[in-house]
């Protein structure tokens, strides 16, 4: 789930709190639920990879998502389970969380195979949007690492960043790639490779939401890059 409560409002009235026991009480004990527990630094230091370099340990447990309140008061919920990445972290509650957050550390590609976001294509997960349109779509980033030079889009030389991820009392090692995409990502093209029946959009007064499946989005973005459409636009 990708949510925005200040893009709910008006319509929507109670807490982030509110809406994230609503979604668990929707899954409820036979379904996993997962959230985007991201961090990108302060702009101000150099995000991330500027904060990382400097002092290379991250604390999974004490450094907040970035992707809303309601994602933050997710992954502090009893049962959460949080995927070691110090970027692109995910935390998940129900019978697969702990298959879809393992080992997350220990990729390639953060988005890629054994990421969370392979994880859930192997399942055919539903992902929603809530006050949100699919600009925020990261599954459209799985085909990057799943074709890795393959990909047809350059990719620059950027070297990676060893680190420390803190997990209360362990500590594992993990790996902050900077080796970036040199092309402009433009997610709205996503629309027409997709199509309406496979992505779709609505809104519910005023409420952007969207609704598609993981293993939907990367088997239409590995097509498309197959024949030499990305959703990167060329300089």
């Amino acid at each position: 789930v990708h949510s925005s409560i200040n893009h709910m409002l008006p319509m929507y009235t109670d807490s982030a709190l509110a809406l994230v026991r609503m979604l668990m009480d929707y899954c409820g004990p036979e379904r996993t639920l997962a959230m985007p527990a991201f961090y990108f630094g302060n702009p101000s230091k150099g995000g991330v990879y500027g904060e990382l370099s400097r002092n290379p340990r991250f604390d999974l447990r004490r450094t907040p998502s970035q992707m809303g309140l309601a994602t933050e008061l997710f992954r502090r919920m009893p049962g959460a389970i949080q995927s070691r990445h110090p970027v692109y972290r995910v935390a998940a509650i129900g019978p697969l969380a702990q298959e879809i957050t393992a080992g997350h550390e220990l990729t390639d590609y953060p988005h890629g195979i054994g990421s969370p976001f392979d994880a859930m294509t192997r399942r055919d997960t539903c992902i929603i949007g809530i006050g949100k349109t699919y600009q925020v779509l990261t599954q459209a980033h799985h085909v990057e690492g799943v074709l890795g030079d393959e990909f047809p889009v350059p990719r620059g030389e950027g070297s990676e960043l060893p680190i420390k991820v803190v997990d209360g009392g362990v500590e594992v090692d993990a790996r902050l790639s900077g080796r970036n995409l040199q092309w402009k990502f433009n997610i709205w093209k996503l629309g027409a490779i997709m199509g309406p029946d496979l992505l779709r959009t609505w809104e519910f007064h005023h409420v952007p939401l969207f609704a598609t499946r993981a293993r939907d989005v990367t088997n239409r973005l590995i097509e498309a890059a197959r024949v030499g459409v990305t959703l990167y636009d060329e300089p």
